[in-house]
């Protein structure tokens, strides 16, 4: 079979009407028919800034290819994949026909094309990584990777999902885990500034169990942090911490400096959301009262103390707790 096999996701307030009535939608009412637009991307883009002046920048083309995709690229015959929240199912059906503007329908997605729909799957029959292709952000995409699964479900066969390997299902957890990660780390840098994100630091410490206090912006000797484990600051261990708000390697000078700051009977946390150096890591091992904390350390510290965060942290980081694929042991018989 010649053709696209394109993902769609549709809203919830549409319920079963896509399925019951044949068609696929999408919204963006105010933009109007886009039949009378010129078939590229320039003008709808110019389109789309018209109607959404305030629209991010980063975000128009995205979604005016959204549009022409929907309007102009897919053809009669394509296969459209669309994961249904409300039944739980995913729906599979052909296109069949161009696109329909339906002014009567503004609140219901009125740029519609007619589908014909073939199958309907439950998402136990696929494969991990198939789902996690379709759970794609984008409202309109082009299914390549796991296009066969999906046209072998339409035709009633079997989707093979049964013989996905623990790799498979190891990667999809990979990459679930490095994009959580990134918007940590991304949030962490963007949003905070290098005080601010020492406050972080500070606070994520109290929630470990330190009372922690952020020293003056200046002539602070390089030392940010100041942390104990008693109230008043009396007890040992002390510990000085030094934050770096950077993603960049940080060598073995920066950290011999922390450590000379270090008096007799405290300890040395540099901080920071990159990585460090190997001749750095190699100091940290012959220091026993030196810690290294890296942005992959610091984030299995946010992980851990998450639950502690104030509500502005939880804002800054707005995670929930979710479960996905593990490591697959050996099947039963």
């Amino acid at each position: 079979m010649s053709g696209t096999v394109w993902g769609i996701h549709m809203a919830d307030i549409l319920a079963s009407a896509p399925v019951d009535d044949g068609f696929v939608g999408i919204g963006w009412e105010p933009l109007g028919d886009l039949s009378a637009l010129a078939p590229t991307r320039d003008a709808f883009k110019a389109r789309f800034l018209e109607v959404y002046p305030e629209e991010n920048p980063g975000a128009v083309p995205v979604k005016a290819g959204v549009l022409l995709r929907f309007a102009c690229h897919m053809e009669p015959g394509d296969v459209v994949v669309y994961p249904s929240k409300p039944d739980k199912m995913v729906h599979i059906g052909q296109i069949a026909d161009g696109y329909e503007w339906h002014a009567e329908h503004m609140n219901q997605y009125p740029h519609r094309r007619k589908v014909t729909w073939i199958a309907a799957r439950p998402r136990s029959d696929f494969s991990q990584s198939a789902l996690y292709e379709i759970g794609s952000a984008i409202t309109l995409f082009e299914i390549t990777n796991h296009a066969d699964e999906f046209l072998a479900a339409m035709k009633g066969e079997s989707t093979g999902a049964e013989a996905i390997d623990k790799d498979t299902i190891e990667e999809v957890s990979n990459q679930v885990e490095e994009s959580t990660e990134d918007f940590i780390i991304k949030r962490l840098k963007t949003k905070l500034s290098p005080y601010e994100f020492e406050k972080f630091v500070a606070h994520l410490l109290t929630c470990m169990g330190y009372h922690a206090r952020v020293t003056q912006q200046s002539s602070d000797g390089g030392i940010d942090i100041i942390a104990h484990r008693d109230e008043l600051g009396f007890e040992p261990p002390i510990i000085k911490v030094q934050c770096k708000q950077t993603l960049d390697q940080t060598g073995r000078p920066a950290v011999q400096q922390l450590h000379g700051a270090i008096e007799t009977g405290e300890h040395g946390l540099f901080v920071t959301l990159g990585g460090y150096s190997p001749d750095a890591l190699v100091f940290e091992r012959s220091k026993p009262n030196l810690r290294l904390i890296s942005g992959t350390s610091l984030i299995e510290l946010v992980y851990a103390h998450y639950e502690k965060f104030a509500p502005r942290y939880k804002v800054l980081l707005p995670l929930q707790r979710t479960y996905i694929p593990g490591p697959v042991a050996g099947a039963p018989d």
